[in-house]
């Protein structure tokens, strides 16, 4: 049996606060194969983004993570910094959401993009901006090589984030982790760079996870779903199955506000109640005082992920014929 390219077991991250301790994943798992697309989907505060700074080390330093994280079979979580350094970019890369705070105002783009293959490939300055050109070439960036002596500003915002993702590819990774990559831009824009990241998947053959709070992003883009909320998993499996087969009131409710061509607008729904209060989670499923199907044991016993069908779990005590 294949390992899978990345195992997370078990997965805890807490932040140490003046108003009390923050438990923002709380003993998440799961697993992604070489080649595959995971989007793990939810609502801002889930835990989606602390679960990415988890894997890679880059929480901040009021947070620890605990658990397992195994990364082509080799335990990754708290390794020493010197020794992440080596993982990063060269095995496991990230796209930020904001590409404007991660490129630097300061430094002509092929210059920020030479230095990634100085570090991590030892190659010189030429060889490195001619490998960078090629790259930005490879994101659909016209005119590449003049384009590398530009700044970020001189640039678009859909640009910058091709650019980004073209410095995340620059040493080949075998996972890429995209982090709200397509916020703040125009749905003309998102769709360039969905398929400019299935393009990616093809061509590279890199995992990607994708995470998101939109799941009109995630339909044509992502093979798995994972619904996160209160730090934990409420629902996984394919993206057909969860999406057309929500067995999850939470999912179910995400599916609902989200518009849709063949729904009149005025049927939107939105799910009622705000997230949970992350330093006071009850012992039971962090989703109970926002859900319609809430009954006794919801508050008390958090339900574990249980089987539908084959690959499609969900952690609820809802009767399943309950959710439509």
């Amino acid at each position: 049996m294949t390992t899978p390219l990345l195992q997370i077991d078990d997965l805890s991250v807490k932040f140490s606060t003046p108003d009390g301790t923050v438990s923002a994943v709380n003993g998440l798992s799961f697993d992604l194969d070489a080649g595959e697309t995971l989007a793990i989907v939810g609502e801002s505060g889930s835990g989606k983004t602390q679960l990415a700074f988890a894997t890679l080390g880059l929480l901040a330093r009021n947070g620890r993570a605990e658990g397992s994280v195994r990364f082509e079979g080799r335990e990754i979580l708290n390794l020493p910094e010197e020794k992440l350094n080596a993982i990063r970019a060269e095995k496991i890369s990230m796209i930020f959401q904001d590409p404007m705070t991660s490129l630097n105002p300061f430094m002509r783009v092929g210059d920020q993009m030479a230095e990634v293959l100085q570090l991590h490939k030892g190659l010189s300055k030429r060889r490195a901006l001619d490998e960078s050109a090629k790259m930005l070439d490879a994101v659909r960036i016209p005119d590449a090589k003049s384009r590398l002596r530009m700044y970020p500003h001189e640039f678009s915002g859909g640009m910058r984030q091709r650019i980004m993702i073209a410095m995340s590819l620059l040493c080949k990774p075998k996972l890429l982790i995209a982090d709200e990559p397509t916020t703040a831009l125009d749905v003309t824009v998102q769709a360039q760079i969905m398929a400019l990241m299935a393009d990616i998947q093809r061509d590279f053959g890199a995992a990607i996870i994708l995470i998101t709070h939109d799941l009109g992003i995630v339909a044509g883009a992502c093979e798995r779903t994972l619904v996160m909320y209160g730090g934990r998993v409420m629902e996984t499996g394919s993206t057909d199955e969860v999406f057309e087969n929500p067995t999850h009131p939470y999912t179910l409710g995400l599916l609902k506000a989200v518009p849709r061509l063949d729904m009149p607008q005025r049927d939107l729904q939105i799910i009622p109640g705000d997230p949970p209060d992350l330093t006071a989670l009850p012992p039971g499923c962090p989703f109970t005082a926002r859900c319609p199907l809430a009954h006794e044991p919801c508050p008390k016993i958090m339900p574990k992920l249980e089987t539908v069908t084959g690959t499609h779990l969900r952690a609820c005590h809802a009767d399943m014929e309950d959710v439509t």
